[in-house]
């Protein structure tokens, strides 16, 4: 089940965006790197704290015109991919 709180990038890991819409990550303190198809890209981009779950799967349907059914599952299971290999964390709640 998706978390309610928004998720944000790790600040100190490298997006390389290459020429084919596709791209990398790197984290600088490890050396290790992983590649980014064009709508994983998407929708580590709209990791600001600002996107809701909800709303970066709206916004993928909508860019995207032959998104999956299960697209939900697909965008959980790369985020919670982005969160165990520290690429990613929840935003911190503003009072």
């Amino acid at each position: 089940m998706p978390s309610s709180q928004a998720l944000i990038a790790n600040p100190l890991i490298v997006l390389r965006e290459e020429f084919d819409d596709w791209a990398i990550l790197f984290d600088p303190d490890t050396s290790h790197s992983y590649g980014l198809n064009p709508v994983s890209v998407f929708i580590y981009k709209r990791l600001d704290g600002k996107h809701s779950f909800e709303e970066i799967v709206s916004e993928l349907r909508s860019e995207c015109q032959n998104a999956p059914d299960d697209a939900e599952t697909d965008v959980q299971q790369f985020l919670d991919d982005l969160l165990a290999k520290g690429l990613a964390g929840h935003a911190a709640q503003q009072r």
